[in-house]
């Protein structure tokens, strides 16, 4: 199971999601390729910094300073596509949101 952590000022991803064996693995290419783009936009189309460290099984992407309006923008377009990934394979995708209200 792949989980998706999202807190304020940082994504967490760790796990492999078990659907296919390493190497054909589309739901696990899927999230990594979110993640990594994710990255990549906010590098290339925003001044913001970030930090993040990619591994295998494992990847932390933190902000430092409060993002800017691109970065909020890209990151919400990175949770669209993480939410459709866990619809469609719950069984291999969990998203867990450390900012939401408790009841």
């Amino acid at each position: 199971m792949i989980t998706v952590t999202v807190g304020e000022g940082r994504i967490m991803v760790s796990g492999h999601s078990g659907y296919a064996p390493p190497g054909q693995d589309i739901v696990c290419s899927a999230v990594s390729t979110l993640l990594q783009t994710f990255i990549a936009s906010v590098e290339r189309l925003t001044l913001d910094d970030i930090k993040y460290t990619l591994k295998a099984g494992y990847a932390a992407v933190e902000y430092e300073e409060i993002p800017s309006e691109k970065t909020i923008l890209l990151e919400r377009a990175f949770l669209i596509g993480i939410n459709g990934i866990a619809e469609s394979y719950p069984d291999n995708v969990k998203i867990i949101r450390e900012d939401a209200p408790k009841p």
